[in-house]
């Protein structure tokens, strides 16, 4: 069985190129491009892919809005930023709207064809450029909230109050499954997995999935 692939960059050479890669894999069918947000959304309301490749910096509503509103319309399908830039705000808003993976547009057609067959099967995927900015966030999260013990006794209080599903995610989160894998392993969707993620982050205080697991295993050190 194929897996659809749909395209979203405001670049037509770029369309046209990625077209090109992918007609060249069986393993891979091409349902639909668009060269904006917006476009995307129209088209989606006729064809359901299985992966789509979006670039994050595009005139109208933009590629982050899009990841977001798929997710919610759709979240099954399963979302691969191909992008030009990997800072700070771009990463952490493309991840928190509910990014499967993370790649940058220097990369080679083969790792890109890669990139999606992975991310199609539940797995994510992220650049190692990127991996790099998300752990020098997560070291200094860590520094800030071991530095300040208020803060982790705050969060340890808010954490004893979730409900037992909710730290039961929390757990998974910090061994790193993805919300696929989370879904799988407690036998509910991907839908209600992003649900209880919202819910939590609000709860605890923190603003995505990399902040949360940080905080988690700070706590879980203060208290050995």
């Amino acid at each position: 069985m194929s897996i659809k692939i749909f395209f979203v960059d405001d670049e037509r050479l770029l369309l046209e190129s990625l077209s090109v890669f992918f007609s060249t894999d069986e393993e891979f069918e091409i349902v639909g491009s668009a060269a904006s947000a917006e476009e995307a959304l129209e088209k989606l309301a006729h064809v359901r892919p299985d992966v789509m490749l979006v670039d994050l910096n595009m005139a109208g509503i933009g590629g982050v809005r899009l990841i977001g509103e798929v997710k919610r319309r759709m979240p099954e399908v399963r979302m691969l930023v191909l992008s030009t830039y990997y800072d700070d705000q771009s990463i952490t808003s493309a991840l928190s709207e509910g990014a499967d993976g993370y790649i940058l547009k220097s990369v080679s057609s083969g790792e890109i064809i890669e990139a999606a067959r992975m991310v199609a099967s539940g797995h994510t995927v992220l650049d190692q450029k990127v991996m790099s900015v998300l752990h020098r966030n997560a070291r200094r999260m860590g520094n800030e909230l071991s530095g300040t013990d208020p803060k982790r006794a705050q969060f340890r209080e808010q954490y004893g109050k979730l409900t037992e599903r909710e730290r039961e995610i929390c757990r998974l989160i910090q061994d790193g499954r993805s919300n696929r894998e989370i879904a799988a392993v407690l036998h509910i969707t991907e839908g209600t997995v992003k649900n209880y993620l919202s819910n939590i982050y609000g709860a605890l205080g923190v603003r995505d999935r990399t902040a949360l697991a940080v905080s988690l295993t700070r706590t879980a050190q203060s208290d050995k």
